[in-house]
């Protein structure tokens, strides 16, 4: 791209300075300003980039873009007043990138819960199917066969192109990307040209972000409201939020649910802790994920791929080896043992809605003789609301309840569980547990045989976070692992007396 381009992509209400020659990379923190770089302010919530121009300017930056006009009359550097530069930024990003993202077909999922599954099963069913696909995501980046750790649900503009570009490098045809709330509202995907985007579900969550549910609503529906006439746009219509998903959405809609009146009608036919048997039109599809809220994210992963093109048997026979994202409900086992004991499970379930899911599936797999234990916490620095809310919610389903510690950030995690703790009844019986690790290895060495253990909140994540940002290696798998070996040492040892 020319400099010339450049300026004309940009739209400036004002011009100054010289033009260089040739520009390097497009930043938006002034920390990582190189020689001939370009800088675009952004205000951000906590900090605005318009303060930092003139850091960037020392650093080598040749080229600033502002929502500000340029101060001085004798600059060293182009200087390219605009509007907004929010959502501009993005827009910058792709055509920097020789606009990767329309050499892709491009698949956004969004909702409370299920994102990361549905956007993961749809990359695993791509790829089954003999697709080169790319994943991006809250627990992995996927450049094809090529894994990368994620830092967040989506990244910011410049990374997403940077990311688009290494998969059309690599040969993939596909994205499949989780697209959050804060992303939309943050204009983190503009310049980005949905082919198809997906509905999970809305429920309480991000309301210390978004102040409140409408706010929330209003900025999933901006995703919907983007797509053009081309795209397809597939909603979970036994969501009572759906259709405000869809009310001003010009693309083709595909409607599914397991409710009766729904165009597309979902027809659960078994449910274990083997897996889900279920069928949409007719088609009878096999899973082995677990629950009836994962025969909602198998579903519109298949939906998803049948509606690009693939033959709706071969889509099927592809999920059955579909194991979805890790830490979602995922079983933890020893290899090689065949003796009896609780059945764990971790999730990232860290919402009301998300845990009611995961309780409420295991409770109808449990019963009188197989009690289930719930394990949780609530992060730090997060909605304060939903604590005393997570609390009933683990009193409805579990037999015996544990509290503990979950991301407690710059909160005191003592006080963090004293507000779970208001919402549980006078009859309730819980006990609680700071340490997490502690928790853990205690819920597994006294959990009865053959019980249930959900171990809930962080799922994949392999840290915990403390004040100021500081991290900790921390993994709910790997500790539930060693209380499972620990377990078994102890009942071999009985056992050989």
């Amino acid at each position: 791209m020319t400099i010339e381009q450049f300026i004309t992509l940009c739209q400036p209400v004002s011009v100054a300075g010289p033009r260089p020659e040739t520009t390097g990379r497009l930043q938006h923190d002034s920390r990582k300003i190189g020689q001939g770089d370009i800088f675009i302010a952004i205000r951000g919530l906590t900090s605005d980039g318009h303060h930092y121009i003139e850091q960037a300017v020392e650093s080598g930056a040749s080229v600033i873009v502002s929502e500000e006009p340029a101060s001085g009359e004798e600059l060293s550097y182009l200087h390219l007043q605009v509007v907004k530069t929010r959502p501009l930024l993005g827009r910058i990003a792709q055509a920097l990138q020789e606009n990767p993202a329309d050499k892709l077909t491009t698949i956004a999922v969004t909702g409370t819960n299920g994102k990361t599954t549905t956007a993961t099963l749809i990359w695993q069913a791509l790829m089954q199917l003999g697709e080169s696909a790319g994943l991006l995501g809250t627990v992995a980046k996927q450049f094809g066969k090529r894994r990368e750790e994620s830092r967040l649900t989506t990244a910011d503009p410049v990374e997403l192109a940077d990311d688009m570009r290494r998969m059309v490098d690599a040969g993939c045809r596909y994205l499949s990307m989780e697209v959050s709330s804060h992303a939309l509202d943050q204009e983190r995907v503009e310049g980005i040209h949905w082919n198809l985007a997906l509905f999970t579900n809305l429920s309480h969550d991000h309301i210390d972000y978004h102040s409140s549910l409408e706010a929330y609503i209003e900025a999933k529906k901006k995703l919907f409201d983007s797509l053009g006439k081309q795209a397809i746009a597939i909603v979970n219509a036994d969501d009572t939020h759906s259709r405000a998903m869809i009310r001003d959405c010009s693309a083709r809609t595909v409607e599914y649910g397991f409710h009766p009146g729904v165009s597309t009608r979902c027809k659960l036919d078994q449910l274990n802790e083997k897996g889900t048997v279920f069928q949409v039109d007719s088609i009878r599809i096999e899973s082995p994920l677990v629950g009836r809220f994962n025969a909602y994210n198998v579903a519109g992963a298949f939906l998803a791929c049948r509606e690009l093109g693939f033959e709706p048997d071969e889509v099927a026979a592809a999920l059955k080896h579909c194991n979805g994202a890790p830490g979602r409900l995922e079983s933890v086992q020893l290899s090689g043992d065949d003796e009896k004991g609780p059945a764990v499970f971790v999730d990232y379930a860290h919402t009301p809605d998300a845990l009611e899911n995961v309780a409420s599936t295991l409770s109808r797999l449990s019963g009188a003789d197989r009690p289930l234990t719930i394990l949780f916490g609530c992060g730090g620095d997060r909605d304060r609301e939903k604590r005393s809310r997570m609390a009933e919610i683990a009193e409805r389903y579990g037999d015996s309840i544990v509290v503990t510690s979950d991301n407690p950030r710059n909160e005191d995690p003592a006080a963090i569980i004293r507000e779970i703790e208001t919402g549980f009844s006078d009859h309730a019986k819980w006990t609680t547990r700071i340490s997490r690790e502690e928790a853990i290895l205690h819920v597994i060495k006294e959990a009865p045989e053959n019980s249930l253990v959900l171990i809930a909140g962080k799922g994949h994540e392999t840290y915990q976070e403390f004040e100021s940002g500081r991290r900790i290696h921390f993994d709910d798998r790997e500790v539930a692992r060693r209380a499972l070996k620990a377990r078994r040492n102890v009942n071999q040892a009985d056992g050989g007396n």
